[in-house]
């Protein structure tokens, strides 16, 4: 009986997983910039995330693409996750910087979650996050192509539009997965200024990872994450990372059809995580630039002390157990 009702809850959960997936398909929204060290910047892009981590976290990014191309693509990431004591939800807020060219993308929202246990150990997590986009295109930046537009006799464009956005995370201590869709307002809300400016289009965002135990010091996760853009070929990205003795983290991360990656990441402490990588690109536009690099900072506040996990046990009069920290 309970494995049965076990396989109901499961196959209700992918069912679930499916619509949320059919529902983005008819929504719209902004390009979302790439990472790749996106296994430790998970609610930088789904807001189901921010209730599933033990401790207040918060994360610092800067990405360089493209070295040496004048306008290259960089982007500065600020986000913090909180979650409740109640074991139940948590708030996320996230400040994003990207500039290409002459243009400037600042997006800011508020994330909210909310998860359900499906079994004693693996939780469905929903998360939805409100906030919008400040656009800067200053037109005097570099050369175009059609210098006549009348566009460009703006010189300056400043405007703002709003965003929401939605996701799941089905996650368990040792794998997780997550769908979600960063932006699905109509592409009306644009004016006809913006809309030449910024190409609005669908994104869907689907990750995932496990954790193998290779030895007690040793341990493994593969991941990935896939990128759908209306319009445009699907961007997957496969990774495998080793955690060596609780401290080092190595690995490598394949685009497909664009490039390459090293990883490298160290526990500086107990609430501290560095990590870096180095992209080396394989499509024709790597002969014109020296890769690209990206920097993640991570804190843990309040690691040490009792996780809601430990927190919760001793309230039910279970001994503590000791936990090693997750590795996603």
């Amino acid at each position: 009986m309970t494995c049965t009702t076990s396989n109901t809850l499961y196959r209700n959960v992918f069912v679930l997983l499916g619509f949320l997936i059919a529902t983005f398909s008819a929504s719209y929204s902004q390009q979302e910039p790439q990472y790749t060290q996106y296994m430790y910047n998970i609610g930088s892009f789904n807001p189901a995330y921010v209730g599933s981590v033990e401790n207040l976290d918060i994360t610092g990014l800067y990405r360089a693409q493209w070295i040496d191309i004048e306008g290259a693509p960089r982007t500065i990431r600020f986000g913090v996750n909180y979650p409740f004591e109640n074991d139940r939800m948590g708030l996320g807020f996230n400040v994003q910087s990207d500039q290409l060219g002459p243009t400037t993308n600042t997006f800011v929202d508020i994330s909210y979650s909310y998860q359900i246990y499906i079994s004693a150990i693996t939780k469905l997590s929903f998360g939805i996050d409100v906030g919008g986009s400040f656009l800067d295109v200053d037109f005097s930046k570099g050369d175009f192509e059609n210098p006549g537009e009348p566009i460009l006799g703006r010189e300056q464009i400043n405007n703002f539009y709003p965003t929401v956005g939605a996701g799941l995370f089905l996650y368990h201590d040792k794998w997780y997965f997550g769908a979600s869709a960063p932006n699905f307002l109509p592409g009306g809300l644009y004016n006809n200024d913006v809309a030449q400016v910024i190409d609005d289009k669908l994104q869907v965002n689907l990750i995932g990872g496990y954790v193998f135990d290779l030895s007690e010091k040793l341990k493994l996760k593969p991941a990935f994450l896939v990128n759908f853009v209306s319009g445009a070929p699907a961007t997957a990205n496969l990774s495998a990372n080793f955690l060596i003795n609780g401290k080092l983290t190595a690995g490598a991360s394949y685009r497909f059809d664009n490039a390459i990656s090293g990883l490298v990441g160290f526990q500086i402490s107990n609430s501290m995580f560095a990590g870096y990588s180095y992209d080396y690109n394989t499509n024709p536009i790597g002969q014109y630039n020296n890769g690209s690099h990206e920097i993640i900072l991570k804190f843990y506040v309040g690691r040490g002390s009792k996780t809601k996990k430990e927190k919760n046990e001793n309230l039910k009069g279970k001994p503590k157990q000791i936990d090693t920290p997750r590795f996603f």
